[in-house]
């Protein structure tokens, strides 16, 4: 059985809507706002009558509290009055209010409306619930594509093992700090640092059309096997490409694809393919040029030994304003440490 909460400062209204109402729903009658309030503390109605004119709080100051409030900022609330205005239902609509009962009602008209509030509510739960039960199957689908997709790329590849997995976590915690110190909050805020990240696990998917002599070389690569090593990066743009036309979910896909084209980028414009120069590079690929650039500097390599965190983060520091976005690498400089912990739990 639903939950109705009536509020109103006038015993013969609640009186009268107890009484249509009791053999349908669970009808609570409160007298005031404060009372209203203090009952929502311990359960949440399925819809709220709410008078207009009260003492102390009126139907208008109790409306703002409720949708500012997340835990009831849903609940559909009608309005209860004994006047008619335009100006008042427009201004009422506006803040939040579903439909508006006048005073005197009639019991049909307070049941028809009712059960129509409370029918659309529910279709609307349940179509969210369907539409966000849909989009949990797409974003498992996306990440079990791109772990098979990652994993083909560091099985290839054996010089990198965690390399993947270790700059998109690292990736989401930059991210995260950007947004956290209020960088490019134009472009980042509202971003969803988990989703985005996960995107990053192919920025090297284009490694799979190098050779595997290259590839897997256990020496330092000469200048014409580095010019072809270079080409991973168009190769990743064509392949994930390929994905978008097939699939026609392009957001997704675009961050992928941009993480894969640009983070080889340089800020000073010597980086790769595209010999873009500072805030002509994308954001995303100027976050992941650092991430890349880290892990790579902490890894073993069959050509290096492990660089030293701190000695990492001086390199990093050193190319500011060369290799990498300076603004990055001021909110680098303060969370460095947990990148740190990563490279730690490896």
């Amino acid at each position: 059985m639903k939950t109705i909460f009536v509020v109103d400062d006038s015993d013969t209204c609640l009186s009268k809507v107890e009484e249509v109402l009791e053999n349908l729903y669970y009808v609570i009658t409160l007298p005031s706002a404060a009372k209203m309030f203090a009952m929502l503390e311990k359960m949440t109605p399925d819809l709220i009558l709410l008078d207009i004119s009260m003492p102390e709080m009126d139907g208008h100051a109790a409306l703002r509290i409720l949708k500012k409030n997340e835990k009831t900022a849903n609940i559909p609330v009608i309005f209860l009055t004994g006047y008619a205005d335009s100006v008042v239902e427009a201004r009422s609509f506006n803040s939040g209010v579903i439909d508006f009962i006048i005073k005197p009602f009639s019991s049909l008209v307070l049941l028809t409306r009712i059960k129509m509030h409370l029918d659309m509510d529910s279709l609307i739960r349940e179509r969210t619930e369907h539409l966000e039960q849909r989009t949990r199957q797409i974003e498992s689908l996306y990440d079990n594509i791109i772990s098979i997709l990652a994993d083909v790329v560091e099985s290839r590849d054996h010089s990198t093992g965690g390399h993947i997995e270790r700059t998109t976590i690292q990736t989401e915690i930059l991210i995260k700090a950007m947004q956290e110190f209020k960088l490019y909050m134009d472009e980042i805020g509202e971003w969803n640092p988990n989703l985005i990240a996960s995107s990053a696990r192919l920025h090297d998917i284009g490694k799979i059309a190098i050779p595997d002599s290259i590839l897997n070389k256990p020496d330092k690569l000469s200048d014409e096997e580095f010019e072809i090593m270079k080409g991973h990066v168009s190769a990743g743009e064509k392949i994930i490409d390929k994905i978008i036309s097939k699939t026609h979910e392009d957001s997704f896909w675009n961050d992928a694809k941009i993480f894969a084209s640009y983070h080889h980028e340089h800020w000073d414009g010597l980086g790769y393919p595209h010999g873009l120069r500072e805030l002509e590079i994308p954001l995303l690929g100027r976050i992941l040029a650092l991430v890349d650039v880290y892990d790579a500097l902490t890894s073993e390599r069959v050509y290096k030994k492990a660089f030293e965190h701190e000695k990492t983060v001086e390199i990093i520091k050193s190319e500011s304003g060369k290799q990498f976005d300076p603004k990055i690498v001021e909110v680098f400089c303060k969370v460095h440490e947990r990148f740190m912990d990563i490279e730690i739990e490896w």
